[in-house]
């Protein structure tokens, strides 16, 4: 069944309104008739059935039949700040990462970022990066989509790091010590309080194609970072974060087993 996130003044209790895109492509694309059902989330964790009314390329209304309770959400937050890189490899992290289950995408600028970054285009650049999360939120069923972040500073994300129950910086000289991500869930999995039943924040820190500079290793570290391998082998960039997510979804115990924290 199609999926649409609205906006919540398009849905109340007994109604929806597609509107615009989402318009469009349920009239032109999904040959939408009245009778028809899609799946509407607003973006806050409810997820209800609607039965098409009336149908043009500018509106659809629809009325509510059913509230869906199954949530497609990871039970840990996880949050994934990237440095800018080049091309459009931030949008197969975006992508990608949505459907692994991350909460949100926190774009920033490090020492070694190659990508010339133009300040007068990020408005545009942002409505493109939520466009893709919103589409591949829709595409993997989830029930929100992820906030994207304007760009920041190294320097702002640091003081960030105290708002997450972890932050995890994914630095290639810990993975050739052999000091990795399943060292340090363990250690927080031990130093957290027991029976805390509440999921926990975490912010996955990913360096530019050149890694982090040591100082800004230390520096992450001084706020409060775990530094952390990813495995014997140096990943792309644009495949760190997603590696990362993946661990992450099945320390959670997504995948199966008894592993909630």
């Amino acid at each position: 069944m199609q999926r649409y996130f609205v906006p919540e003044a398009q849905m109340d209790e007994r109604s929806v309104t597609l509107e615009g895109d989402d318009a469009r492509h349920a009239a032109a694309v999904m040959r939408a008739k009245p009778g028809d059902r899609f799946v509407a989330c607003n973006g806050s964790g409810r997820d209800v059935v609607a039965r098409i009314a009336s149908v043009d390329k500018h509106k659809v209304q629809a009325d509510i039949i059913e509230e869906l309770a199954v949530s497609a959400e990871m039970s840990w937050k996880v949050d994934v700040a990237q440095s800018l890189p080049k091309g459009d490899k931030l949008e197969t992290v975006i992508q990608k990462g949505t459907e692994a289950g991350a909460a949100a995408f926190l774009p920033f600028l490090s020492r070694r970022t190659v990508v010339q970054y133009d300040e007068r285009k990020e408005a545009k650049r942002i409505e493109r990066w939520r466009k893709i999360a919103k589409e591949a939120a829709e595409q993997s069923h989830r029930s929100v989509v992820p906030r994207i972040e304007a760009v920041s500073s190294w320097k702002v994300l640091l003081q960030k790091f105290a708002e997450y129950d972890l932050a995890l910086l994914c630095y290639e000289e810990e993975g050739r010590s052999g000091i990795g991500l399943k060292d340090a869930l363990t250690a927080f999995r031990r130093e957290r309080e027991p029976g805390n039943p509440a999921s926990p924040s975490v912010l996955v820190v990913v360096g530019p194609e050149g890694g982090f500079a040591p100082e800004e290793a230390e520096a992450a570290l001084a706020a409060g970072a775990k530094p952390v391998g990813l495995g014997r082998r140096i990943l792309r960039t644009e495949t760190a974060a997603l590696y990362a997510l993946a661990c992450l979804a099945y320390e959670s115990g997504e995948l199966g087993g008894n592993n909630d924290a």
